[in-house]
Order: C-alpha cells, then sequence, then structure tokens
C-alpha cells in the first residue's frame, strides 16, 4: 500500500515572513503544505485536524511586540489551545517551530515540557546585544527524544537570523530538558564539540542550545533555518564542494515520512 503525502498546515499570520520558503521546504520532501492563516483557524473555517503536520515559520509575527512570538503564542493558548492538544495528544500530529516559530512554541508552554499555558523557559536577547544573520554548525544529539529525528546524527551546517535567540531556564528547568533529553541541536565548533563561544554560539544560549523538543517527542523547535538549505545552491560556498548535499532537507523529510506512517 503506498504512503499517503501528509497534509502539512503552514501557520500565516501578520509578520511572519518565512512561510513560503517553509511550504517549498515541504513540498521538496514529498509533503502537502498549505498556507493557513490563523484567523481560519480560529473561525474554524479551517481546522487542525485536517492535518498531519503544523508548522510555525519564523519572521517577526505581530512585530514582535512586548517579546518575540509573544502576542502569536498568547493568541493559541486563548483561541486554539483545545485544537492544538487534541492535534499533538490525540491525533499524534507533529509540529515544527522555526526561529520566530520556535519563539512561539516556548510562549505557549509547548516548549520543553508540554505544558500550554505555562511558560517553563525564553529565548530572550543576544548576549552580543544586536541581530546575528550567519551560517553556523550545529551538533545533532545522537541521544535524543525527538521521535522522527532518530538516527540523525554529526553536524550540520545551517543560517541563524535572530535579535532573540539566547534560550534560558532556570536550573532546575535545564536539568530536566538535559536528563529528559530533550535537547536536539547544540551550537558547536568545526569538529562538532558543543560552544559558549561567540559567534559559534551566534546569541549565548545556555548549554548551547540551538533545538529542543518536547516529552512526547513529536514538537520541535529551533532558532537555525534549515529551510534555508533545502538545495545544495542555497549555502554561499557550494561551488567550492562539488560533494556538498543540502543538510536542511532531512528534517523536513524525516517529518514527512513519519507523519505519513499516522
Amino acid at each position: 500500500m503506498k504512503e499517503r503525502a501528509p497534509q502539512v498546515c503552514v501557520l500565516k499570520t501578520d509578520g511572519i515572513n518565512c512561510d513560503e520558503e517553509i511550504v517549498n521546504a515541504f513540498a521538496t520532501a514529498g509533503g502537502k503544505p498549505k498556507t493557513v492563516h490563523v484567523n481560519e483557524l480560529r473561525s474554524k473555517e479551517d481546522s487542525l485536524g485536517n492535518y498531519q503536520i503544523l508548522a510555525i515559520p519564523g519572521g517577526f509575527s505581530y512585530g514582535d511586540d512586548i517579546a518575540s512570538g509573544k502576542i502569536l503564542g498568547l493568541e493559541l493558548n486563548t483561541y486554539l489551545a483545545d485544537q492544538i492538544e487534541d492535534f499533538i495528544n490525540g491525533k499524534k500530529g507533529l509540529v515544527l517551530g522555526v526561529c520566530n516559530g520556535f519563539q512561539v512554541l516556548v510562549r505557549t508552554g509547548l516548549l520543553p515540557f508540554g505544558t500550554m499555558g505555562e511558560i517553563k523557559a525564553t529565548l530572550t536577547n543576544n548576549d552580543s546585544g544586536h541581530f546575528e544573520c550567519r551560517w553556523i554548525n550545529l551538533k545533532t544529539e545522537e541521544d535524543n527524544a525527538c521521535v522522527f529525528l532518530d538516527g540523525m546524527n554529526g553536524t550540520v551546517s545551517y543560517q541563524v537570523a535572530h535579535g532573540e535567540g539566547k534560550f534560558f531556564a532556570r536550573k532546575p528547568e535545564l536539568e530536566r530538558a538535559e536528563t529528559e533529553k530533550l535537547v536536539v541541536f547544540r551550537y558547536c565548533d568545526k569538529v562538532g564539540n558543543p560552544t559558549q563561544e561567540y559567534p559559534l554560539n551566534p546569541n549565548g544560549s545556555l548549554n548551547a542550545i540551538a533545538g529542543i523538543t518536547d516529552p512526547t517527542g513529536r514538537i520541535l523547535g529551533l532558532m537555525p533555518h534549515p529551510e534555508r538549505f533545502v538545495r545544495k545552491i542555497q549555502h554561499p560556498n557550494w561551488r567550492r564542494y562539488p560533494a556538498l548535499e543540502p543538510q536542511g532537507i532531512q528534517v523536513f523529510q524525516r517529518m514527512v515520512e513519519y507523519a505519513s506512517q499516522i
């Protein structure tokens, strides 16, 4: 029996500006993405029940007023909590938040511990005090709880573009995230060692955390942009490395493959 391509809800609202890249990445990976405005979910013109994957792209949702991702996170908690909790826990859907999308997931409480409405961590101003935009290296934690990235390891190169990307949590929450293997990606040096050194760690994230999952392993949030490296020619030095492979596409391929079996 041929597996059916999963339906992907790419959430859109004022200020989100990376939705087309996310749509392209999921389509390239074999999914069926659709851009859905948050108002369509609020009005019930559409429903998360029609999808297997929810993706929250990067950008500056609602101008990042108050704090990055705060207003959209509040909107999701206030109006869509039931839909989202049913999508994750009942339907076992997958969720991806990239950059501003990661900030939104943290501000809903979905990351790192799946406690919607209870914020247990934050993404705050970069230690540098300014916007960071560069290619960085990430180490994939071999033993992490993310169900759809099982077996992914080694280092990858992605682009970052953010002003509030420093992952911060109190010591008990940080220790819990480590103990429960919720850390998926860490900023690292050229040989794969996690680092706090700037600019290798572009924001000063504690424990070099660049991406995390929740206890179900079905939600992934990360600050770097895998959707900006789904084709070889998107890398600035692609002509110098004939064997270079697009390292961001595997995140989307693995999500599509896993979701097609739900």
